[in-house]
């Protein structure tokens, strides 16, 4: 339950601390006195959006803690909205995300806004509640569905129908025969072809330069004859030792260079069946890197992921095998949950519709009639439907499970569930989107809510009340209360019906101080001053008699104030 609920600058409330009671606590006041607000320092806590428009004008920040008492344990949810910047959120003065927060919210309150009973015309909201009153096995059928889609992806990844994985298995072989025959080792081969074809083309003018460059060297007359004979004329002069030693050196040095220039010139002969042989490997080069990368590197590794695949492919039909057998089983369980779904829902739709029809002549509707329609099966899709009605064609899979498949499924769950009311007698029965005003809806929404168990501990209601008076008024009242029974709610109200029922009520004023406006809460435990607010409510006169008498007539005649 709801211990505290502590509110610092955020709108109109400076200080507010509110500790309501165990059962029904309701909030009256003022148009603009900021009941709503109490209402949105919860939904803080309990995720909601935070902006910094909220805090209150020349404050920093917004500061908002519940403190809750949870299986006898305390648990301090904060949220602190700063007047610019992220909002911030904690547990136990711990640092938690938002969503978080959110989660841990959900789990301890539930709140019905002033416009939360429009939520009951969407199909997944009216789907929802027969689910929760049958008791539905859904979240199987979730995860039904879900293997079946991740089994159909699985084929996918595969290559889709057998025609076309041969036809994958065709290119994937051609391609890496091709590479294979290429015997492509060395990432540098096409640049030392390069060079080869280069040298190969200048044949003739090469071994031309190269045969020159003897002749200056070696010839008669050449460099190193020159050499030799400097050395001749310093060998006998011991001061010319060294200069004689380094003669020596390049003798040697030009001996060994001639010998490598006539062997590399020797060499240079015209080969025009090499060079178009050069010539011809250099263009498969360029086309294999023209299909398969922009590097010779780059085609390497194309032939081994090449490799790789042709090895999964040769695997493939088995792999198919198996997850057409698993696909075509979980299409099986899953219609076999969706009929369990389906069931459970139209024998639930009934009783569901009666319930909450039971609860309606106290909340003004006497003579209501409430009907839940569930979507019927598809014709082909019935109980007795044999094996053959799940027959997998996997290429339909693939392109998304077509044929019909999740529509019968959707049908054989009655996933199609329509809340229909007759509001009056001889009318026929309509969608509550149709038909329905919006005080007939809140009605509605408020004995489905006396209908189903379950839910947070804590249940806040912001004025779902609005639009009811006299005898539905109190049948309002007294639904709320009977809520109230099995756990704590927390009631924003201007009917002083609905105040008379509580066992807690609090009032919020608006006053002026230093110029702004200021809430103040005050908790009306004193009969006399409960009294005088029931008769503000009922006649906007406090100090009127004929008010202050009917407040003590309700007081008396609902409870006058006992915890319910």
């Amino acid at each position: 339950m709801l211990v505290e609920l502590s509110v610092e600058n955020l709108g109109v409330v400076e200080r507010l601390v509110l500790r309501p009671g165990a059962h029904m606590t309701v909030v009256s006041g003022e148009t603009g006195a900021g009941k709503t607000l109490v209402v949105g320092a919860i939904a803080l806590l309990c995720g909601g959006r935070a902006e910094g428009s909220m805090v209150r004008p020349g404050a920093e920040e917004a500061v908002v803690d519940g403190r809750f008492e949870v299986d006898g344990a305390e648990v301090v949810l904060s949220r602190v909205i700063p007047a610019s910047g992220r909002s911030r959120a904690y547990r136990n003065g711990r640092p938690v995300t938002v969503g978080e927060l959110a989660e841990l919210g959900a789990a301890l309150v539930e709140i019905h806004g002033q416009h939360d009973h429009q939520r009951l015309l969407a199909a997944p909201a009216q789907r929802a509640a027969l689910d929760a009153f049958a008791g539905s096995d859904v979240q199987r059928l979730r995860e039904a569905e879900a293997l079946v889609r991740e089994l159909a992806a699985r084929l996918g990844e595969l290559g889709g129908d057998e025609r076309q994985r041969a036809r994958q298995v065709d290119l994937v072989a051609f391609q890496l025969d091709e590479l294979t025959r290429a015997d492509l080792d060395d990432p540098g081969e096409d640049d030392a072809l390069r060079a080869l074809e280069a040298t190969l083309g200048a044949a003739g003018e090469l071994r031309a330069a190269g045969s020159a460059a003897v002749e200056a060297l070696g010839g008669e007359g050449g460099a190193r004859d020159r050499l030799g004979a400097a050395r001749a004329h310093l060998v006998d002069h011991e001061v010319f030792v060294d200069p004689a030693s380094r003669l020596d050196a390049l003798i040697i040095e030009v001996d060994e260079l001639l010998g490598d220039l006539r062997a590399r010139t020797e060499e240079l002969v015209d080969d025009p069946e090499r060079l178009a042989g050069v010539q011809q490997r250099r263009r498969q080069l360029t086309e294999l890197r023209r299909k398969y990368g922009a590097t010779l590197a780059e085609v390497i590794a194309e032939r081994e992921r090449l490799a790789s695949e042709a090895a999964s492919l040769a695997g493939a039909d088995e792999r198919l095998g198996v997850l057409t057998a698993e696909l075509a089983a979980a299409c099986e369980e899953c219609e076999t949950l969706a009929r369990t779904v389906g069931g459970q829902r139209r024998t639930a739709a009934p009783e569901l519709a009666a319930a909450v029809a039971a609860h309606l002549p106290g909340l003004g509707l006497a003579k209501a009639r409430v009907e839940i329609v569930v979507g019927e099966p598809a014709p082909d899709a019935d109980a007795d439907a044999d094996a053959d009605a799940v027959e997998v064609d996997t290429e339909d899979f693939v392109a998304g499970l077509g044929r019909g498949f999740w529509r019968r499924v959707a049908a054989l769950a009655g996933e199609r569930v329509t809340f229909q009311l007759a509001a009056n007698p001889g009318v026929p029965a309509g969608p509550l989107a149709k038909v329905a005003s919006g005080g007939e809806l809140s009605r509605v929404m408020l004995a489905l809510r006396l209908v189903l168990s379950g839910g947070p501990p804590v249940a806040v209601f912001d004025e779902v009340d609005a639009g009811v008076g006299g005898e539905t008024a109190i049948g309002v009242a007294r639904s709320l209360a009977a809520v109230a029974a099995d756990r704590q709610v927390l009631v924003v109200t201007h009917l002083a019906q609905v105040a008379a029922m509580a066992g807690t009520h609090v009032a919020l004023a608006k006053e002026q101080r230093n110029g702004m406006s200021v809430t103040e809460l005050s908790v009306l435990d004193d009969p006399a001053r409960r009294r005088v607010e029931l008769a503000r409510m009922l006649s906007g006169s406090p100090d009127s008699p004929a008010a202050l008498g009917h407040a003590e007539e309700l007081l008396a005649s609902l409870g006058g104030g006992s915890s319910h």
